[in-house]
């Protein structure tokens, strides 16, 4: 079933999202990032039957990239509240966590996974996540669509008091950098990135292709380089410095999103005095593109220094 508070959401968070157009690469680089304001959060309540509240702003619509991504949804999930247990059949969604913990569920199987953390959820599988703590929870969402619309199922299940696995049984990932590794110049940058595939193309039945996380140092970079037909999401967790796109430059905070559309020149300089962490999110322009750039082996890399 699909609820009414649920349809005037995404009527909402339609209207509230960043208003690129179709021709988003001309707008300018400065206007094309998106700065998370917390003050202009709606409420979604219940949100997809679930209990309590979560507050949602739109940072990226449709039109923000050449490349099936539906939006990106970025807020926090009240104390002692969730999202209902529910289903999308023609869309991939990943819910994140940036501090706390929170119950994710997977097809009725439900583990607290503790921030900075993401748990990704392919087609066709139900899901849900609770905070049952007194604290809000920071929370982001990303959905890539198979095709055109993305209908929910509700089940009614908000998965308060949900019986809990110790040892997930689902998919997940931490945003640990003890989990990074070293790449020296990468992609033709300066210094020496923290690097870490999260989750690559595999995971995903869309043109989902991979979710990056990168650490770069004062003074470090990575090199302005095309991604094919490759679009990319670059969130901001913490830090700050300079996004380059084609020859434009603007400058990046923490809680910013700059998208990139596919075939677009882009590279990222940290300039502030603090290490500059990033989440990054590719989008095949399609499937066939998807699987091409599966195809190409990807460069390997030297082990660690000692």
């Amino acid at each position: 079933m699909r609820s009414l508070s649920q349809a005037l959401l995404t009527v909402a968070l339609v209207l509230a999202a960043h208003p690129a157009s179709a021709q988003s690469a001309a707008i300018p680089l400065a206007q094309r990032i998106v700065h998370y304001d917390a003050t202009k959060v709606r409420e979604c309540a219940p949100c997809h039957l679930g209990q309590g509240a979560a507050m949602f702003f739109g940072l990226l619509s449709p039109a923000s990239l050449d490349a099936p991504l539906n939006f990106l949804h970025r807020g926090y999930i009240a104390p002692k509240s969730s999202i209902g247990h529910h289903f999308h059949n023609r869309a991939e969604e990943m819910f994140f966590i940036f501090d706390g913990e929170a119950q994710f569920t997977v097809d009725g199987r439900t583990s607290t996974i503790k921030g900075p953390a993401a748990v990704p959820v392919r087609m066709g599988h139900a899901h849900a996540i609770y905070n049952a703590t007194d604290k809000p929870v920071s929370w982001m969402n990303v959905q890539v669509v198979y095709g055109p619309g993305s209908s929910a199922f509700d089940l009614g299940d908000t998965r308060v008091s949900a019986a809990l696995d110790p040892v997930p049984v689902f998919m997940s990932t931490r945003f640990d950098r003890a989990l990074l590794r070293p790449v020296e110049a990468m992609r033709g940058g300066k210094g020496v990135a923290q690097y870490r595939r999260a989750f690559d193309g595999a995971v995903f039945s869309t043109a989902w292709s991979y979710v990056d996380h990168i650490v770069l140092p004062p003074g470090a970079s990575i090199g302005p380089q095309a991604t094919g037909d490759i679009a990319e999401i670059i969130y901001v967790m913490a830090g700050s410095g300079v996004a380059r796109v084609g020859g434009e430059t603007a400058p990046i905070r923490a809680l910013d999103v700059a998208p990139i559309r596919s075939g677009e020149t882009h590279g990222i300089e940290n300039t502030g005095d603090q290490p500059l962490e990033m989440i990054v999110v590719g989008i095949a322009k399609d499937l066939a593109a998807k699987e091409a750039f599966l195809a190409t082996p990807r460069p390997t890399r030297p082990p660690p220094r000692p």
